[in-house]
């Protein structure tokens, strides 16, 4: 295959991927809910009902009767309220409300979150769906009949919440336009309320205390006791079980936001350079929150690190919810206000285009406060931080008929910031920042660095002293099969420290949309071997990596053996023309992804499912069916063609693949031979890098020493058992009890002097182990 071909078809492919993606966009917005009743029966949502009525109103909603009486509405959440999960596609959801305002049933009719549901099983999501049936929608804070919040759900992830709050304030949204439960309907206001904005026109430069003092500036302000008592309270022992380390009154968070688009505020926060750089990139209308904050627990959280999700923090108005990523954010290094304090982490959250902040209304920043329950289990809580902008920003159009709008005192800022859940406020306690949140997750995870380190350390020395190991074959066996049982084991499936194409994409997208270290040090086990492949690529290329420090080619070896050993699986050699043709294939995956991640990011991890390492390794297996089955039939077609995924369809080793190109040294030997006549190295690589010619491909290369293990082996390789026939000839001729006259020593049945470029025998490395 040409180069030219190559680019074509890399060309077209990419064009294809692209114009697919905004017919999946319209695909997805003709969504409603008259399409969805099609697939639920009316028992599904009102457990006696026996027919759905024709819709009504708009955004609309659905009678559901018994015979002539009138049960209840069933509506659509996502056409009520914002349902968008991380995906960036809506969560639909089939609500049934009864006339008392109670949640009668709710169904999952569609969600696009292949990667945030990953490992929950679908009974698990229909259970937690479940427990809002009995809810009184206009009573959203209380808790269900066993004193167990719903937000607490073992082995949730943020999206399952975002499809709980979605179900109640949709619910509460319905309530109230319908009346039900004796909520007041809704009608249009036949006077004109006065219109009411931000002042644009005045600003003025205050300091941080007159900021906090006026309620410019909210703040949440949670301990370690606080903490803990909220999960006691919350009724989960598992996360009880579990209480957060650390002194009692030891900051937990200490959080405070902002609404940085109102001139005064942004401009002392800010400066001046920084927030008129901030009012070129917002667009009319838009808005921006600054939030800040120090302490134990980071408002990010390390979403953003693997996707670009900040899955701890969303705003809140009436029925809206704004939930940011990446593309939303800009991280500051400090506030510029005289009197701020420092903080560990800062950063500007521009409100989502399409979707709007009333900035004269009140808002509310809600945190979201994990705890590791299991192995992948978490629960939930929430927290508020109430927020409305002070009076003195706001410009009144029709001031004779403005309703008085109290402002919240800077007094109660803290009251105002009491978790959701009902917990009493924590007293405001002033302190020196913590160190950097980074730096506790490595003290944290001391030994289990120390045991990546100490691996990394052990394999340098592999990799510079092969060619002593490999003169042992014996050892040099049993030394890749332990590095290689430690690798799957310790590294895949104890620590999951299995890198993907996923951290390439999303290392690349924040080059473009921000980059710091502080996001990426978060996970040092991850964070270290990304930096020991970057360095290895330079001495060795992929190898390093592939061939000894990737969980699942890890696997892929270990099991190939196995079948082969005790099995007696045969090996399937791909045809020389063949293979060449196939190998193109994982770098046009890799440049496919690249394509789309730069277009959706979220997209790009989807298709980047390709990679069963998520299956096979960090969940074990433990996932929904299709992609259980396409992992375990990577693996059997491996058994016959040893690293299959590996030669033909890793995204990852193409990536690696494409800068290893730069490396410095060559260190793996060859003969003149090699190639010509001699095609045992060739026949017996694992991959096939070996061209014909004897040509190593350094791009297929994994590294596994198997070639150079025959070139110092003197009874495989053709050169080596010519040498050492000659010196035990020349020993036996030195010999006092040598014969004259004696026979001449042969190579593979032929006399000495000629090479037999010796045929390869399958795997016989373990025979000649033996030998």
């Amino acid at each position: 295959m040409t180069g030219k071909v190559r680019l074509l078809l890399l060309t077209f492919m990419v064009i294809a991927m692209t114009c697919m993606l905004p017919a999946v966009s319209s695909a997805q917005q003709t969504a409603n809910l008259d399409n969805f009743l099609a697939t639920v029966e009316p028992a599904q949502v009102f457990p006696e009902a026996d027919r759905f009525g024709p819709l009504q109103g708009s955004p609309p909603v659905v009678p559901a009767y018994r015979g002539d009486r009138l049960l209840g509405y069933a509506f659509l959440n996502s056409d009520f309220v914002n349902a968008v999960g991380y995906s960036g596609k809506p969560i639909h959801i089939v609500v049934g409300l009864d006339l008392d305002g109670t949640i009668a049933g709710a169904r999952l009719v569609e969600h696009k979150e292949p990667i945030v549901l990953i490992g929950i099983p679908e009974r698990k999501i229909t259970a937690f769906i479940d427990g809002f049936i009995g809810r009184n929608a206009l009573r959203p804070s209380s808790t269900t009949d066993t004193g167990t919040s719903v937000d607490i759900v073992s082995g949730a992830t943020v999206t399952v919440l975002v499809m709980g709050d979605s179900i109640m304030r949709s619910a509460g949204r319905v309530a109230q336009l319908r009346g039900l439960g004796g909520a007041q309907p809704e009608v249009t206001a036949a006077i004109p309320r006065p219109a009411r904005t931000i002042d644009l026109t005045t600003a003025e430069i205050r300091d941080w205390e007159s900021l906090v003092g006026d309620g410019s500036l909210r703040r949440l302000h949670l301990t370690v006791g606080d903490i803990n008592e909220a999960f006691v309270r919350s009724g989960n022992e598992a996360a009880v079980a579990r209480p957060e380390p650390g002194e009692p009154d030891a900051t937990f968070i200490d959080l405070y936001t902002a609404l940085v688009s109102a001139p005064t505020i942004g401009r002392s926060l800010l400066g001046e350079t920084a927030y008129d750089r901030l009012r070129k990139r917002l667009k009319p209308g838009q808005q921006a929150i600054l939030v800040a904050g120090n302490g134990s627990y980071s408002f990010k959280g390390s979403g953003y690190v693997r996707g670009g999700i900040f899955d701890r923090i969303e705003v809140i108005q009436d029925q809206e919810t704004i939930r940011f990523r990446d593309r939303n954010h800009e991280r500051i290094n400090q506030i510029a206000a005289d009197g701020a304090p420092r903080f560990q982490e800062i950063s500007i959250f521009a409100v989502p285009e399409g979707t709007e902040l009333n900035p004269v209304e009140p808002w509310r920043l809600q945190l979201l406060v994990q705890r590791s329950v299991g192995a992948r289990d978490k629960a939930f809580l929430t927290f508020d931080v109430t927020y409305q902008v002070p009076e003195r920003y706001v410009r009144t159009e029709q001031r004779a008929v403005v309703a008085d709008t109290p402002d919240i005192p800077a007094e109660d800022a803290t009251n105002q910031a009491a978790p959701a859940q009902g917990i009493p406020s924590p007293a405001q306690i002033t302190g020196a920042p913590d160190q950097p949140l980074w730096q506790r997750i490595w003290r944290s995870s001391t030994v289990d660095i120390a045991i990546l380190g100490t691996s990394l350390g052990v394999l340098t020395g592999i990799f510079f002293f092969q060619h002593q190991l490999v003169k042992r074959p014996r050892l040099y066996d049993r030394v890749r099969l332990a590095f290689l049982t430690f690798t799957l084991f310790w590294l895949g499936w104890w620590v999951t420290a299995q890198l993907s194409v996923v951290n390439v994409l999303t290392f690349t997208n924040a080059l473009i949309t921000g980059f710091s270290w502080d996001y990426f040090l978060l996970s040092p086990l991850v964070f270290l071997l990304w930096s020991a492949v970057a360095v290895s690529m330079l001495f060795w290329a992929r190898g390093a990596f592939c061939g000894w420090l990737c969980p699942f080619g890890a696997l892929q070896e270990l099991t190939n053996r196995i079948g082969r050993t005790f099995f007696k699986v045969p090996q399937i050699r791909v045809p020389w023309g063949l293979h060449e043709r196939l190998w193109p294939i994982k770098y046009i995956i890799f440049l496919g992804l690249f394509g789309l991640s730069l277009y959706s990011l979220t997209f790009a991890e989807q298709v980047s499912e390709v990679e069963p390492f998520k299956t096979a390794i960090v969940l074990r297996f433990v996932r929904e069916w299709p992609f259980v089955t396409f992992a375990v039939g990577l693996l059997v077609a491996n058994l016959f063609i040893e690293r299959f995924f590996c030669r033909y369809l890793c995204p990852l080793g193409a990536a690696l693949a494409i800068p290893a190109r730069l490396r410095m040294f060559d260190w793996l030997r060859r003969y003149r031979e090699c190639g010509n006549p001699c095609q045992r190295c060739a026949n017996e690589c694992p991959v096939q890098s070996i061209h014909p010619e004897g040509h190593i491909n350094v791009n297929e290369c994994i590294s596994c020493m198997h070639c150079q293990m025959l070139y110092h082996h003197d009874h495989k390789c053709p050169v080596v058992i010519q040498k050492r026939l000659k010196r035990e000839k020349r020993q036996a001729m030195s010999s006092p009890t040598a014969q004259p006259g004696g026979r001449k020593a042969e190579i593979s049945g032929l006399p000495d002097g000629r090479l037999q470029a010796v045929p390869a025998r399958g795997d016989d490395l373990l025979q000649s182990t033996k030998e």
